[in-house]
């Protein structure tokens, strides 16, 4: 087992505001994340609040929001067996815009880590450009800013 971690930033020329509801309402992920066929949250978008992912090719995956913060942050946790997943999703104003990062801590075999963040910058990518869709756009945005690494 290891520790691998990874982090992306995407910066979107959205305002937090337009983003926020694409995270809160799980039932839309899969507009965004295109490996996501559907969530149900069991409860509301707060911290204590259980459901589950389905993702192609795989049984329903299990999750708890172990942190939120209204309009800026959320964590969300999936125990499995042999592995411990932490997914960490913050809102930064910038510029422009709003930073939006995703930081992934994974405790479990030396090959889930690639393999559960294989898509991430994808995936953030699309949310942005669908909160700049949803009226949220303004003028050209910076870059993403990428780090990963996994220890042993």
């Amino acid at each position: 087992m290891a520790l691998y971690e990874y982090e992306h930033t995407e910066t979107s020329t959205a305002p937090a505001a337009a983003i926020w509801p694409l995270w809160a309402d799980t039932a839309r992920w899969p507009e965004w994340d295109t490996a996501v066929r559907s969530v149900v949250l069991d409860g509301a978008f707060a911290v204590g609040s259980g459901g589950t992912m389905t993702m192609d090719g795989l049984p329903p995956i299990p999750f708890t929001l172990t942190e939120v913060t209204d309009g800026r942050s959320f964590t969300d946790e999936t125990r499995l067996p042999d592995a411990l997943l932490r997914f960490e999703h913050v809102l930064t104003d910038v510029d422009g815009g709003t930073a939006i990062t995703y930081r992934v801590t994974i405790d479990g075999p030396d090959e889930l880590g690639p393999q559960v963040t294989e898509d991430t910058s994808d995936a953030m990518r699309a949310l942005a450009r669908l909160a700049e869709a949803s009226g949220g756009a303004g003028g050209d945005a910076p870059g993403p800013r990428v780090t990963a690494s996994s220890r042993a």
